[in-house]
């Protein structure tokens, strides 16, 4: 499975060219031959939609090239997880009047179980995305032993195994050799202790570092590092599965801001990641659900104040602006239209029309971009009876133009 952060949404709000095909589809865990099959025909569905928007034959092929020479890698249709979400736009050369070419195709394997949709606009299309990165229900557990190193992707549905870049799989696998002898300082803070120290104790045990105990120790520092750079500025919890012996020295070489005092204790060897998903979720589940409460209550707290909105329009404008702080979207609601960034100037469409986007996503989108708060939330639990609400990092009217 492959990892979705804010830094791959950024990428996908920023400017592409036109056409930008956006494709998503239900995968099967493992591979299956409709797989392939399904995703052959939405590339011919894409070809028929270029054509029709002018293109010549030859040119919408050579554009969508990189998506069917996927049709023949075996390896990545065999590694799927529950959806596939692919996003082709021109290349740089293209966009700067250069003649067209072959399409620059980004792809991501996900927890998530698409419905089939494939749209060409002028803008991706990322709505199906948003409960991947939306403050309800996310988590991260870090299966960990000498022998195997899992990092797992979870939500309330499911949870999947992430593809590790840059992480050692196992002690073997890190060479630490003499390295893990030499003395050694934390950089930075650390979870538990102050940026700079020294760690010649684990507290908590009375006992000095073993020869053991360090070589684990450098073991996780590497493990922890290779995490920084794949989780970035992610705000999920993690949570640690490992024997016990082994969740104090981890908690040493951790810098990850999020990972949960409470772990799972024993041998993450031995469970899959079902199994992990279901001694995971009852640790996070009340978090999760006190997060959105206490966000819902401070949305009716501050109603009047300045500091909150439903009316759509202004929302979409603070939302694009870096001025929301927490954003409600209503799961399943769409709601079209078209935005001016210059003038921030909102029209509402009762239906979709050429040109349009889905406010609602665009605003959330935006919202997590700036590295704000999404809850997506069924309408039964919404905190309005608007089709959106909104708490402003500022009252209304220092934010207003």
């Amino acid at each position: 499975m492959d990892l979705f952060i804010r830094d791959d949404l950024k990428a996908l709000l920023a400017e592409h060219g036109s056409p930008c095909i956006s494709l998503f589809m239900p995968t099967h865990p493992g591979g299956a031959e409709a797989d392939p099959i399904r995703w052959r025909k939405h590339l011919a569905e894409a070809e028929d939609r270029l054509v029709k928007a002018g293109w010549r034959t030859d040119p919408a092929r050579a554009f969508l090239a990189p998506g069917r020479r996927l049709l023949a890698d075996t390896t990545f249709w065999k590694n799927q997880s529950d959806g596939l979400a692919a996003f082709l736009s021109p290349s740089p050369a293209s966009t700067e009047g250069k003649a067209r070419g072959e399409g620059v195709l980004r792809l991501f394997r996900l927890p998530v179980a698409f419905q089939d949709r494939m749209e060409v606009a002028n803008r991706f299309s990322i709505t199906p995305l948003l409960p991947l990165l939306s403050a309800d229900g996310r988590f991260f557990v870090l299966a960990l032993s000498q022998h195997a190193v899992r990092l797992l992707h979870g939500t309330r549905r499911g949870i999947n195994e992430v593809d590790l870049k840059n992480v050692p799989q196992n002690l073997d696998e890190a060479s630490l050799g003499h390295e893990a002898m030499q003395p050694f300082t934390f950089f930075g803070r650390r979870q538990g202790q102050g940026a700079g120290s020294a760690a010649g104790v684990f507290h908590g045990h009375g006992v000095g570092i073993d020869d053991s105990k360090v070589e684990l120790l450098h073991f996780f520092e590497k493990i922890d590092r290779g995490l920084h750079a794949l989780l970035k500025e992610e705000k999920a919890p993690l949570i640690l599965a490992a024997v016990e012996y082994l969740h104090p020295i981890y908690r040493k070489a951790n810098s990850y801001a999020h990972l949960l005092e409470q772990g799972i204790e024993g041998n993450p060897e031995r469970w899959s990641s079902q199994e992990l998903h279901d001694r995971a979720w009852p640790l996070v589940q009340p978090l999760f659900e006190a997060q959105e409460q206490r966000a819902a209550a401070q949305y009716r707290q501050l109603a009047g104040t300045g500091r909150t909105s439903a009316d759509l329009p202004e929302v979409v404008a603070a939302a694009c602006t870096g001025k929301l702080e927490t954003m409600f979207v209503p799961l399943g609601r769409q709601v079209w239209g078209t935005f001016d960034p210059a003038t921030e100037r909102v029209e509402q469409h009762k239906e979709e029309s050429t040109g349009d986007v889905d406010l609602l996503e665009l605003a959330a989108a935006h919202t997590l971009a700036h590295g704000r708060t999404v809850y997506v939330v069924e309408p039964a639990r919404f905190p309005s009876a608007t089709e959106t609400a909104a708490i402003f990092c500022l009252p209304l009217a220092k934010h207003a133009k």
